[in-house]
């Protein structure tokens, strides 16, 4: 019987924002080294691919795929490629930690898509937990990190447009019926795939090429990189997504920056404010009653009933589609 209170699925969804938020534990060595970010990047979904694709070979699970589900998981990968690219962009021209701030109204974007597109009733609950996870966000960012701090109108821009296609991600892979019915493992890897053409297309748009990996330290950092914050994100997300919705994942995301800053003190020796604690409680709140929302909340329950009696046994190899 399928059970509305679905704990493996807001455990994935914390799974995947935490490790997520390891991006600057591995990311900062190897620009440390000499590589661009766009090298990063392509490195990154390349040897993530790479590995989806092992994944999928040890679980005999087929590569072909109908164009119908190639053209969205080509979209999948732009939502991908362009919340990177356009964020990155914008922490090269306003504080880290306004960026940062900006990109995390995504929750925002996915609760207003699926009220407007997908019909779906916003719990009071919900919208509370998104107010608690921005501010608590604010908390932990404004005020930390580089950058020139001088945001323009089109940067903060840029940056919201990040947040938006991340969110468009979130969506489409549990609403697109063609995406929500496809293994998680290769539908990742075909969303990672994608990314990564678009990654390399940029770099030889802009005539940047790509660096040549430095060390065997660099080349480590990048296959953690690529296996934690990417693979394993990537899968857990879309677990996540398929079992709770896209809503309640998005909001689960506050996690990432949570964690960030976890590694940044532990790694990196910033300093532990009476702000930043704020911020901590106030996502640790907003997480809790994400968390126990299908308990106050009947329409939340009862949706959550329907994704597992409808979710894709994504276990089984599944036919081109």
């Amino acid at each position: 019987m399928a059970q509305p209170f679905n704990f493996r699925g807001f455990l994935s969804g914390m799974a995947s924002s935490c490790t997520f938020g390891m991006l600057p534990l591995f990311t900062l060595p190897i620009m440390a080294a000499g590589l661009s970010v766009n090298s990063i990047l392509i490195y990154r979904m390349l040897i993530a691919s790479g590995a989806m694709a092992l994944l999928m070979l040890m679980k005999r699970i087929p590569f072909r795929i109908s164009w119908k589900a190639l053209g969205w998981c080509m979209l999948l990968g732009l939502c991908y490629y362009g919340s990177a690219t356009l964020l990155f962009q914008g922490y090269a021209t306003m504080s880290t930690g306004v960026a940062t701030t900006l990109h995390f109204l995504y929750p925002v974007f996915v609760t207003v898509i699926m009220a407007f597109f997908f019909k779906q009733k916003t719990s009071k609950f919900t919208i509370i937990a998104i107010v608690l996870a921005l501010t608590g966000i604010s908390l932990l960012s404004i005020g930390r990190g580089g950058g020139t701090g001088n945001a323009t109108a089109a940067s903060i821009i840029m940056v919201l447009l990040s947040g938006l296609a991340y969110a468009l991600y979130i969506v489409l892979v549990n609403n697109v019926r063609v995406l929500r019915r496809r293994n998680n493992i290769k539908l990742a890897f075909y969303a990672l795939l994608c990314s990564n053409v678009y990654f390399v297309l940029h770099s030889a748009i802009a005539g940047e090429g790509i660096h040549v990996v430095p060390s065997a330290w660099a080349w480590l950092n990048l296959t953690l990189l690529a296996l934690l914050p990417t693979l394993l994100s990537n899968l857990a997300l879309m677990y996540a997504i398929k079992s709770i919705g896209s809503t309640l994942t998005s909001v689960l995301g506050a996690m990432e920056p949570l964690t960030a800053l976890v590694i940044g003190m532990i790694v990196f020796g910033e300093a532990f404010t009476f702000q930043i604690g704020v911020g901590v409680v106030l996502i640790l709140v907003a997480v809790t009653l994400i968390i126990l929302s299908p308990i106050f909340d009947a329409n939340i329950a009862s949706r959550l009933e329907r994704f597992a009696k409808n979710r894709a046994d994504d276990d089984l190899p599944t036919k081109a589609s």
